[in-house]
């Protein structure tokens, strides 16, 4: 079963005293058959840079996209249970990533059928248990504490060992480069 987070939304009343607009578990859930014993909980997404902080109290309603919104971000956790590599061999990461509005975000034929890559710079925290990050050559094992900043690379998250691992994560719209003409700002830097 997926932890249930509560979530508390600050804002300011019509004498801009600050107060609790909202305090209440996370409703915002995305847990499907096609990517077995994760959880996504998203808390706030934001459509615009710089982001409104007096605005509506929800922000997370409609379709469950893995992305950030065009110069927005996401802020959410994801809990990984421990993977079963015989199921894992059957799983179609493109397929699963497409209920997410991500299918073309799927690297074909890499070593684990989830590894994929948005145009977004993602903040991670490691809050729980043990992961590894896998590159396209590189892994990385990951405990509780540890941080990472992914920015718009080749990546996938194993859980090979034996309790759930939990990440918080923040992703921001990005770019390659800013300055870079507008049909080489997103994708893979040609360098």
């Amino acid at each position: 079963m997926a932890r249930k987070f509560r979530r508390v939304v600050t804002g300011h009343d019509d004498n801009g005293v600050a107060i609790v607009e909202s305090d209440q578990i996370a409703t915002h859930l995305l847990q499907r058959p096609s990517r077995p014993g994760v959880t996504l909980t998203n808390f706030w997404l934001t459509h615009e840079t710089p982001a409104e902080y007096d605005g509506a109290v929800e922000t997370c309603e409609g379709d469950f996209i893995l992305h950030p919104p065009k110069n927005g971000s996401v802020f959410r956790v994801v809990e990984f249970m421990p993977e079963d590599p015989e199921v894992m061999a059957t799983l179609d990461g493109k397929a699963a990533f497409a209920e997410m509005g991500a299918g073309a975000n799927i690297v074909e034929g890499a070593r684990h059928p989830f590894m994929h890559r948005t145009d977004s710079v993602d903040y991670a925290v490691i809050m729980s248990g043990e992961i590894y990050m896998l590159m396209d050559e590189d892994e990385v094992l990951l405990k509780a504490g540890d941080v990472v900043v992914q920015r718009g690379t080749n990546h996938a998250w194993s859980n090979r060992g034996a309790e759930p691992c939990s990440i918080a994560f923040v992703l921001i719209d990005g770019v390659t480069k800013a300055d870079a003409a507008p049909e080489h700002q997103k994708g893979i830097p040609q360098r």
